[in-house]
């Protein structure tokens, strides 16, 4: 009799076990939604902004190897050395192989690279009735896996870098969100920026203000209370962080130079960094021509975007700031975290 109640008694435990283990596999949230609805909507409902040739291909960028000394003119007189480190410069014209970096600044041409790739990622216009589902970019290559947790599947279609995705539905497992991003088709959230809005609050103060949410890696521009606008960024790395806070821009220029970490290992000299506002000491929203990391931390603090971005920002912010008035400031930026980084 002991016997046959310890049997059934197993029996009953591993009845049990296999229901939780069915009713976890049938769970519907793990399901996302229906094929029906996702062909209903398959994309995105934002307007693509592309880059401009002109704009982005307007200045000859290259890469100084090491240091290099500058002339007054080819085989000039000599003026100055410009330090081995992260250096870029804008090339006017050459001459016998010599390169004219500025007005009265030359270079010889061999201590110039020519491996600068200009990104030409373009960020989105929100719809102003709000997006159908939560959208984000891809920020790798990859296979979608079939299921929440899952591998990547090589029988889903490869998803390209910086593709726009649909987010249906979120599934958490051991700790991360995935996302369901087609049929049969999850991505754990480190492979995406999403788009996260926040909700406006009293002390902005202007009209159009912007968001950066250093979490996602992504920028939000706002007219009131609705976005307009939205791209990804590369902020400040661990050592260099961008500082969280509501901010102002208080200066822009066009073209302006950056430097930094003079006689360190991380010395810095950027040439005509395009399209930039100062909104906290010298932390600035601009354009970024020698890399296309966006996405990812990497920067000394500054929030990097594209030069097609960068230009879309500049130009939708410049009502905000009016230069009859001295001291004035423009748009409110506001940088923050939607979670915390690991």
């Amino acid at each position: 009799m002991k016997l046959r109640w310890f049997m059934f008694s197993v029996m009953m435990v591993i009845m049990l076990m296999s229901s939780s283990f069915v009713f976890a596999q049938e769970d519907p949230a793990a399901q996302g939604i229906s094929p029906e609805e996702i062909a209903a909507y398959p994309e995105p409902n934002v307007t693509q902004i592309y880059a401009n040739e002109d704009l982005v291909g307007d200045r000859q960028y290259r890469r100084v190897n090491g240091g290099v000394d500058i002339h007054d003119a080819p085989n000039g007189n000599y003026l100055s050395t410009l330090g081995a480190g992260f250096n870029f410069v804008t090339v006017m014209s050459e001459s016998n192989g010599w390169s004219q970096i500025s007005e009265g600044h030359w270079v010889r041409s061999d201590a110039l690279t020519t491996d600068v790739a200009i990104s030409n990622f373009g960020g989105v216009l929100l719809p102003e009735e709000g997006l159908t589902y939560p959208m984000a970019w891809v920020l790798v290559n990859l296979y979608p896996s079939i299921e929440p947790g899952g591998e990547p599947s090589e029988t889903n279609e490869l998803l390209l870098r910086y593709a726009k995705v649909n987010l249906y539905a979120t599934v958490e497992v051991d700790g991360w969100d995935w996302y369901q991003v087609g049929v049969n088709q999850w991505i754990e959230q480190t492979r995406v920026a999403k788009i996260v809005p926040v909700e406006r609050f009293e002390k902005v103060d202007t009209e159009k203000w912007i968001s950066v949410d250093l979490f996602e890696q992504v920028v939000i521009a706002y007219e009131g209370n609705t976005p307009v606008f939205a791209s990804m960024v590369a902020s400040g790395l661990p050592e260099w962080s961008t500082d969280e806070g509501l901010f102002h821009v208080y200066v822009r220029y066009p073209r302006t130079i950056m430097s930094g970490s003079d006689g360190l290992p991380d010395f810095y000299y950027l040439e005509e960094v395009p399209w930039t506002m100062y909104f906290n000491g010298d932390m600035a929203l601009h354009g970024a021509y020698w890399h296309d990391g966006f996405g990812y931390r990497r920067s000394h603090g500054c929030v990097n975007m594209t030069i097609t971005d960068a230009h879309w920002l500049y130009n939708w912010a410049s009502d905000e700031m009016d230069f009859t008035i001295p001291n004035d400031t423009g748009a409110a930026v506001y940088v923050y975290s939607s979670d915390v980084y690991r």
